[in-house]
């Protein structure tokens, strides 16, 4: 099915292409999983349930309506990881990559598509790049899931540990935060390893490198300690990414769980301040926090990774480009600069645009779920702030919410990974600019 998108006829754009093809996986991956072979006693599952699990893997989230180790037999769990993968990687990547093994040669039409699958800045290059992508998530992944086993194969034996290893691998590095602990207790993520200081770093590693991009990887590779020689976006994903995990630490640590142990709460404020940003495993109980500590974590998961990364959010570029807009007006420039590099007015205006069009999801999602489900404010904002940042972190209230309201989350999901811009460009025609520009006349704001 999916080689088929890439026939493209005149009024088909690389945007529509994505947007089908992230809409044929969950269509597929939801059916698959109603089968009586998938859930652990063999019974068919309703295709609700199974296609808000398919749109949360398919859109690397997490959030949950049936607990992913209680619910779901061996295929039924292997059918949601190869969910993730591919949501993780991207539908285009992924299904091109199979075009090429084919032997078929791959024209500019589906470069274009990859291009815009990946945020890559350019099309030369591409189908090198997609290897390099695809030969790095393999690796890394396998690498991440060789430091898991001694510490699952310990607590589930070995067939058990390989597979969980595995799975939790995948899950954290494609940002997904489906975790299969609810064995010992139903939706209960990692809380059981909170004091463990392995299963605490390879996840949170893993979480990382997915989420910074992968031509930052490129980048990194290419050039190793040589900064300066490393791209703009390279440089903010980088000074952004460490701001965004260190400061929230800092401040979940001096906040937050004042009855751990100094260690025990080292490890829960980094860990927290790591996978709120799109990841969605949890070590602490999250309903515990303070309303300053929610709220904080909400602006994280609107945040989210990277461009061209397995992550999901408004960006990091996103957010540095906003910022270093308002220290220009402060500063009262005309340029916006960073690392002796001036960034244009388009990327400022599109950056504006991401964040007017997630604030926009964001308020109505939060505002019709507290009506529809007659539930706190603060806690639907935190519910859908986790949807349209793809993080998938709950405060327990997605299981038991009716089906109008799972309704919104699944289309919040998707947006959120697909990339609002994405879903206009998809549905809105594009213009040509007109040929000649209109009187200038200014406006006060402000």
């Amino acid at each position: 099915m999916l080689p088929r998108l890439f026939k493209k006829n005149h009024t088909t754009t690389s945007f529509q292409v994505i947007l089908l093809g992230f809409l044929a996986l969950i269509l597929l991956g939801a059916l698959v999983l109603t089968l009586p072979i998938c859930s652990r006693e063999r019974v068919w599952t309703p295709f609700g349930d199974t296609l808000f699990t398919s749109v949360s893997a398919a859109c690397v989230t997490g959030l949950v309506v049936r607990d992913t180790a209680s619910h779901w037999s061996f295929l039924g769990q292997a059918v949601i990881l190869l969910l993730i993968q591919v949501g993780g990687l991207g539908v285009i990547t992924v299904a091109v990559t199979f075009f090429r093994l084919s032997g078929r040669r791959i024209s500019l039409s589906q470069r274009n598509m990859m291009q815009q699958s990946i945020s890559a800045p350019q099309v030369g290059g591409i189908v090198r790049l997609t290897g390099f992508i695809l030969r790095g998530a393999l690796c890394v992944e396998l690498g991440g899931a060789a430091l898991l086993l001694p510490p699952f194969i310990r607590d589930f034996g070995l067939a058990k540990g390989i597979w969980y290893s595995l799975f939790h691998s995948i899950s954290a590095f494609c940002n997904a935060g489906f975790d299969l602990m609810g064995i010992r207790e139903p939706f209960s993520s990692l809380t059981g390893y909170a004091a463990d200081p392995c299963v605490n770093a390879v996840i949170m590693l893993l979480i990382v490198i997915g989420g910074i991009g992968f031509l930052v990887w490129e980048d990194l590779l290419r050039n190793g300690l040589r900064v300066r020689r490393y791209r703009l976006q390279t440089k903010l994903v980088l000074v952004s990414s460490a701001l965004l995990i260190l400061i929230p630490a800092v401040l979940n640590f001096l906040l937050e769980y004042p009855e751990l142990p100094l260690g025990r709460r080292v490890l829960a404020s980094l860990f927290q301040s790591v996978t709120t940003r799109t990841a969605g495993f949890n070590t602490t109980d999250l309903s515990q926090m303070s309303e300053p500590g929610i709220l904080r974590m909400i602006f994280l998961m609107l945040v989210g990774g990277s461009p061209g990364s397995t992550a999901g959010g408004m960006k990091t570029t996103t957010v540095a480009v906003l910022f270093l807009a308002g220290a220009t007006v402060f500063r009262r420039r005309d340029d916006v600069e960073c690392f002796r590099r001036r960034i244009g007015q388009d990327v400022i205006r599109n950056a504006g645009t991401i964040l007017f069009l997630y604030l926009f999801l964001f308020s109505l999602g939060s505002g019709v779920l507290s009506r529809v489900e007659g539930l706190p404010l603060l806690t639907c904002m935190f519910e859908t702030g986790s949807a349209v940042g793809t993080v998938g972190l709950t405060l327990g209230i997605t299981p038991g919410l009716h089906q109008s309201s799972r309704i919104i989350l699944m289309l919040l999901m998707f947006l959120g990974r697909v990339g609002a811009l994405t879903l206009v460009y998809a549905l809105l025609p594009g213009g040509k600019n007109p040929p000649g520009k209109k009187p200038l006349e200014t406006v006060t704001v402000g």
